[in-house]
């Protein structure tokens, strides 16, 4: 088994000064923390706004015990009934377990404005006290004394739905596919939940970290403000997790020293801002929050003016890494154009991407683009056939395959056939609208559940670009590898992203320290080559900050300059890094 390195930090915090006063841990502490100071008012109306899938009753039960309350509300109460939700949801959703449409929706549109002006006599009737209003949806209610929000990372809430714990927000779908969970969140229900929280976190109170059961930590409003300013600031990297899959290889496991798993590891994701949380620690307590949140509140400092303007409060770069190696082939793919997208899906760009070789065995290859002369109606019936089980597809007959090695970058744009073949380890970076993938073939296996992994022909074969053969694809999108400049102990290369796609690619080869300037975009880079580097600020903005060996970091678009050398096992070495950021 591979065995590159073990010293990938896989909990990388933010250390947040000034405001070690400002964090409790613990339910108790806690619970005095939101009623210290406010012994002297008759009546106090706490309101506490969740993210779907907070365990609201474990709140609750901390509220009976530490501050027992005259009356509790459950704001959820106030919606409108469960099947007139589904209704509304079911415009959204389509019957594909995989995709839906981007909802436009918002939480008001799903409560009752009779029941809720009803809670609010309820609160006021009240003379004294302590009122609680918890829920999605709370804030609906009233403004109330004390505000605090109740957040949970999205990888988290994927944990909550696979165990069946939690279903999708008042739908009572507990033992549904995942897939189809998985679909409404990520088209529904966190949008929806996104909109409202973007809106509450300047004006809230205390905010809650409840990602590990029975162990909450909060800090104040003030604080996470300032710990998101500070965040924006200076290079950060996110909080990573990892995921088995039916093709997974044997390289992530034991580089980032994961825990072992019956199925491999396929996917590593840690530049992934939608989806991953960051670490801030305040003192000896260390909070989870969403990544998002950062994104949300400081989108010009993190993107950068021209970003934010083009795409608004979204990330749109993305890093990870797809481990094949020792594995099987990924499925064959397509990824939709950008009109196709927008009509279909409600996305206002897509998801273009390109595959950089951060390890390969001997014979390793990549599937890309079209053979010359193929038929495209023989090819799609040939697939129809396949998808149908009469027949098992021909892959190479019609796709062509390149030798993948160490360090190649091959540029996928939009509508490209491709896939990595066994044997590859891959960064993969993209645009992030990262679901949007068409399976046209998948290779005769079942998922790790058992069933037919889902097969999208009907949409791949309306995006498929079959003008991109061998010819085009061997000029274009392989290896489009350019020196840009160079220095005493450093080579800049540019190596993409292909024209058609946003995202501009360069990699730094370098022994000795390499400057790096502002752009207008925020940039993201991992250290592709070498064991260890340090980023450091060229007017000292911020502290020297540590990387190793495929560690993916985030440099807000704010920080004007910066370097990078080569330290710890690596003095003396050439290593490198590759950098990706939108072209501005």
């Amino acid at each position: 088994m591979h065995k590159r390195n073990s010293t990938y930090n896989k909990a990388p915090t933010v250390n947040i000064t000034g405001w070690d006063h400002a964090a409790w841990q613990g339910y108790e502490a806690i619970m005095q923390a939101i009623v210290a100071g406010r012994a002297e008012q008759p009546k106090v109306v706490l309101v506490i706004e969740t993210y779907p899938t907070v365990r609201q009753e474990e709140i609750i039960s901390a509220l009976h015990q530490w501050i027992a309350p005259v009356k509790i509300i459950s704001a959820e109460a106030a919606t409108i009934a469960n099947e007139h939700i589904a209704e509304e949801f079911a415009r959204y959703l389509t019957e594909d377990r995989v995709f839906g449409y981007m909802a436009s929706c918002t939480i008001d549109q799903f409560y009752d404005k009779d029941k809720l002006e009803a809670m609010r006599e309820e609160v006021q009737a009240v003379s004294s006290g302590v009122v609680v209003v918890i829920g999605f949806g709370a804030s609906l209610v009233t403004e109330g004394d004390v505000r605090i929000y109740a957040d949970i990372s999205r990888w988290e809430i994927q944990q909550r739905y696979r165990s069946g714990e939690f279903g999708n927000w008042h739908l009572d779908n507990q033992d549904e596919d995942i897939l189809r969970k998985y679909k409404c969140g990520y088209f529904l229900e966190w949008r929806m939940a996104d909109r409202l929280k973007r809106s509450l976190l300047p004006r809230i109170d205390y905010y809650l970290d409840t990602h590990i059961q029975g162990q909450p930590r909060m800090i104040s409003g003030r604080a996470l403000a300032s710990g998101l300013e500070q965040t924006a600031s200076q290079p950060f990297r996110l909080v990573p997790y990892f995921d088995p899959g039916v093709w997974g290889g044997n390289w992530l496991q034991p580089t980032m020293n994961l825990t072992p798993r019956e199925h491999p590891y396929a996917w590593g994701f840690d530049g992934v801002p939608e989806e991953n949380s960051l670490y801030f620690q305040f003192g000896t307590i260390r909070l989870e929050l969403p990544a998002i949140n950062l994104v949300f509140q400081q989108p010009k400092a993190l993107l950068g003016e021209k970003v934010y303007a083009r795409f608004g409060a979204e990330f749109p770069i993305r890093f990870d890494f797809l481990d094949t190696k020792g594995g099987q082939n990924l499925s064959l793919q397509v990824h939709p154009t950008t009109d196709y997208i927008q009509q279909q899906f409600g996305m206002h760009y897509t998801q273009d991407e390109s595959y950089y070789i951060l390890d390969a065995d001997p014979g390793a290859r990549v599937y890309l683009g079209l053979q010359d002369d193929v038929d495209s109606s023989v090819m799609l019936a040939s697939l129809e056939r396949a998808q149908l089980g009469e027949d098992s597809f021909d892959a190479e007959k019609y796709v062509n395959t390149f030798p993948a090695c160490k360090h190649d970058h091959f540029l996928i744009p939009a509508g490209t056939i491709h896939c990595s073949g066994a044997d590859c380890v891959i960064l993969e970076i993209s645009a992030t609208p990262y679901i949007f993938t068409f399976k046209l073939w998948d290779w005769d296996r079942l998922g790790l559940d058992g069933k037919p992994r889902p097969v999208h022909l009907a949409h791949g074969r309306n995006v498929i670009q079959w003008d991109r053969t061998t010819k085009w694809v061997e000029s274009e999108l392989i290896d489009r590898i350019e020196p840009i400049a160079e220095g005493q102990g450093w080579t800049e290369e540019r190596t993409g992203l292909h024209a058609y796609e946003f995202i501009e690619t360069r990699r730094h080869w370098f022994s000795e320290p390499v400057r790096h300037e502002a752009n207008g975009s925020v940039q993201m880079l991992n250290l592709v080559e070498g064991e260890e580097a340090l980023v450091e600020s060229t007017d000292g903005a911020f502290q020297p900050f540590v990387i190793r060996y495929a560690e993916t970091f985030i440099i807000p678009a704010a920080i004007i300059a910066y370097t990078i050398r080569p330290s710890g096992p690596s003095v003396g070495k050439t290593i490198a890094t590759i950098k990706a950021y939108v072209r501005t």
